[in-house]
C-alpha cells in the first residue's frame, strides 16, 4: 500500500462527510468542521502547526525519544488531516499537491523562492 493510496482513500472520506453528499455535523467531526466554514478549519490548521512546531521543539530540547518523535508524527497528522479538508472544501485533491512537489522535484529551494518571489513583483506590476 503506497501513501498516495492512503492519503486519496483519507480525501474520499472527507468529501463523504460534505453536507452536499449527506455529511451530518451532528455525528461528524469533518462535516461539523466544513459546516462552520473556513474559519474553524483554517484555524485548527493554525493550532495544528503550532503543535508540529512545538512537538519538534521538545524533540530539540529534549532528545529523539521514541515518546517525542511519536508525539511528533501524531501532530504533523493531525495537520496533514485537517489541511486535506481545506483541499476538499476547496475542490483539491492530494493528487493536486503531490503534482505540485513533482513538479519541484529537482529544484533547488532557493531557485524556487527566488522564481516565486520574481513572479509576485511582475503580477504586482501588471
Amino acid at each position: 500500500m503506497n501513501s498516495n493510496d492512503t492519503l486519496e482513500r483519507l480525501a474520499s472520506i472527507i468529501e463523504s462527510r460534505k453536507l452536499v453528499n449527506g455529511g451530518d455535523p451532528e455525528t461528524s467531526y469533518v462535516a461539523r468542521l466544513l459546516h462552520k466554514g473556513p474559519d474553524a478549519f483554517l484555524k485548527k490548521i493554525g493550532e495544528e502547526a503550532t503543535e508540529t512546531v512545538m512537538a519538534a521543539k521538545d524533540i530539540d530540547c529534549g532528545g529523539a525519544t521514541p515518546e517525542l518523535k511519536g508525539r511528533l508524527v501524531g501532530e504533523v497528522a493531525d495537520l496533514w488531516f485537517h489541511t486535506l479538508i481545506a483541499l476538499a472544501h476547496y475542490k483539491l485533491r492530494p493528487a493536486d499537491v503531490l503534482a505540485e512537489l513533482e513538479r519541484r522535484e529537482g529544484t533547488s529551494g532557493i531557485e524556487e523562492k527566488s522564481l516565486r518571489k520574481a513572479q509576485q513583483r511582475e503580477a504586482t506590476n501588471d
